[in-house]
């Protein structure tokens, strides 16, 4: 994930009264900014006066805007009352308290999966900002920036007990631990600061990229030496063997063509950030099925990245399942739970059977950039769902 860096510089002036007096003199190092004073490297120099005016030699000021404003860590931060953050797990973990915001709910008032994933992605920044490691890139270590390196995400799984409602308040707990020789995982723990109950659980694998060639990379030794001291052998969510997701092909049920990234769909390293990924891919899903049912769980299988001019198409296969494919046979007189039977009109009639059949349980997905002589991946999908049960029927 690459750095968005921009050389924002400003001029400071200062301005004489008629008698030449210059009351307003200061030491520019003093000045405190969020409780913290500037960059000490910054220097002030008179280059002269004209018109009774001082004027600052612009080529001996210039601290960076984008320094002040971020003022990122160069030492390990143990609290931060500005993001709600705190260092735990005997001090590599981070642990951030976040409100539900109205703008990350859906029409049923609960967080939508995409905000779920959008404060994954910032709860792991702000561990790296916190931890003194983080240079100017989108997540990238300073070791990391020398080697002109990026992360990029390989696969995300995220596992969803309940979802949080508006103006809930949540802790989410993130951690890192090695992942093979060259990679790295990031888990993630969602619970109610109220109560303690578990939200979510996700786990995700990262690896580097070259951000110049966009080709994997090795992990260097300096900064293997960098996040190391980090790593902590703890899972939240345990895969022995991880879940092989098939690959679709255009006979699939539900496709969507035609999808092309908007302005808004890019992150700071100039492609489509990974969260988007994931509104294509429930886009294919019908409406229908989002009315009585909830996502509990996806995991995704990044392949390439996806940049402004791709243009996308979204494939989707319900794997149907449940208690239909479980035994209850629908005919004339439909078996019902180990023999006892009803007419088939009684129990359509009354609901009984489209509460029993919760319809697919998981569906898989497929994210394909369009190209004149083939198609080429930009993920691999599956997400399971559970039945809503407000929108059960009930019966006299």
């Amino acid at each position: 994930m690459a750095c968005l860096s921009f050389s924002a510089c400003s001029t400071v002036r200062r301005s004489s009264n008629r008698d030449g007096h210059e009351p307003n003199d200061q030491n520019i190092s003093s000045v405190k900014i969020n409780g913290t004073s500037s960059y000490p490297s910054a220097k002030v120099e008179l280059s002269g006066k004209r018109n009774g005016a001082a004027t600052v030699a612009s080529e001996n000021l210039y601290i960076s805007t984008q320094e002040v404003r971020q003022n990122i860590p160069t030492k390990k931060q143990l609290v931060d009352p500005f993001r709600q953050g705190l260092i735990i797990e005997e001090g590599v973990g981070y642990r951030q308290t976040v409100v539900i915001r109205s703008y990350e709910v859906g029409p049923d008032k609960t967080a939508t999966l995409e905000s779920v994933l959008n404060l994954l992605q910032e709860t792991a920044l702000n561990h790296v900002w916190m931890s003194g490691l983080l240079g100017d890139g989108f997540g990238a270590t300073h070791g990391m920036m020398r080697n002109n390196l990026i992360w990029v995400v390989s696969r995300m799984q995220v596992q969803v007990d309940h979802y949080p409602i508006w103006g809930e308040i949540m802790e989410i707990d993130t951690w890192v631990g090695a992942s093979g020789k060259n990679g790295m995982r990031r888990d993630w723990l969602l619970r109610s600061h109220a109560t303690g109950l578990v939200f979510a659980r996700a786990t995700s694998t990262w690896v580097m990229m070259n951000q110049q060639t966009r080709r994997l990379s090795k992990m260097p030794d300096e900064v293997r030496a960098e996040i190391s001291p980090w790593f902590i052998e703890q899972q939240a969510i345990k895969e022995d063997i991880p879940e092989k997701i098939e690959k679709l092909d255009d006979n699939a049920k539900y496709i969507i063509s035609g999808l092309q990234p908007k302005r808004s769909d890019l992150d700071m390293n100039q492609h489509v950030n990974n969260v988007k990924y994931v509104r294509w891919m429930l886009e294919a899903i019908p409406d229908k099925f989002f009315e009585n049912h909830q996502l509990s769980g996806i995991i995704l299988e990044y392949r390439r990245e996806c940049g402004s001019s791709d243009v996308v198409q979204s494939l989707c296969e319900p794997n149907e399942g449940g208690l239909i494919a479980d035994g209850i046979q629908q005919d004339n007189n439909i078996r019902l739970l180990s023999g006892f039977s009803r007419s088939s009109g009684v129990i359509e009639g009354n609901g009984l059977l489209q509460s029993l059949n919760p319809g697919p349980s998981s569906h898989t997905h497929l994210l394909q950039a369009k190209g004149e002589s083939r198609n080429e991946e930009i993920l691999r999908g599956k997400t399971t769902w559970k039945r809503k049960i407000n929108s059960l029927p009930l019966q006299g």
